[in-house]
């Protein structure tokens, strides 16, 4: 078990196969990055010996009692404010658009069923979906597009995004709440039937399904994410 001496200075290990200077190496390149840094770009920019899980879990702990947490983000690591804190800046957080219902259950079936095209969310919704409904949640950034479906068509797959699991403070997908606790959260009818399941989606959000191929420049350019080649006239 890793031993941590407590006095000055505060990363110095003792006993321990963790450097402090790479602890403090982390803690600056987490605490400079705008956004989530992700554990390839940290291992990217410390030393090669760096042990880079052994550090994170030794920066994470420093942390756990503070008022910031480093708190991992999909595949990457970000400084965020401790739990029972977080009314105390409530006021002054910016809020994003409030989303609307059909924004919401068209999020929520993203989130738990991802990779998934539209016509598989209205079959799930058992209502057509508008484009206008899809497009904000993209403007979000919670939300993207993965790839093509290997299917008749080739319809477009939506999955979340790293900010997606930032902004409602998960881990990675495995970490959205099951069944019980939409129940108890009284998000899903006690009612229902004994068979009911919640899918709980696993896995890299980044990797691809094996019935997905990848957003080409072609397909981009279709979906207007893309300027022509050769610029405009």
């Amino acid at each position: 078990m890793t031993t941590i001496n407590q006095t000055p200075p505060l990363f110095e290990a003792d006993n321990s196969q963790v450097s402090g200077a790479h602890v403090r190496m982390a803690e600056a390149l987490v605490f400079a990055s705008a956004e989530p840094i992700a554990d390839a770009e940290l291992a990217d920019r410390m030393p090669r010996s760096t042990d880079l899980p052994a550090v994170m879990a030794e920066l994470h702990r420093l942390y756990e009692h503070r008022g910031v947490n480093l708190v991992r983000v999909g595949e990457a690591w970000a400084f965020r404010t401790a739990p029972d804190l977080r009314l105390l800046l409530a006021r002054d957080a910016s809020h994003p658009r409030k989303l609307s219902r059909a924004a919401l259950e068209v999020l929520a079936i993203i989130a738990y069923h991802q990779p998934v095209t539209r016509a598989e969310i209205e079959e799930i919704r058992g209502v057509e979906t508008s484009k206008g409904t899809l497009d904000l949640l993209l403007e979000t950034e919670w939300v993207r597009l993965r790839g093509r479906r290997r299917a008749p068509g080739r319809p477009v797959t939506y999955g979340t995004t790293p900010a997606f699991l930032d902004q409602f403070g998960l881990e990675g997908l495995g970490d959205l709440p099951g069944a019980d606790e939409l129940k108890g959260a009284g998000l899903l009818s006690p009612r229902l039937p004994s068979h009911f399941t919640v899918p709980i989606p696993s896995g890299d959000i980044d990797l691809l399904a094996p019935d997905e191929d990848a957003l080409t420049d072609i397909d981009l350019e279709e979906l207007g994410l893309l300027a022509p080649k050769g610029g405009v006239e």
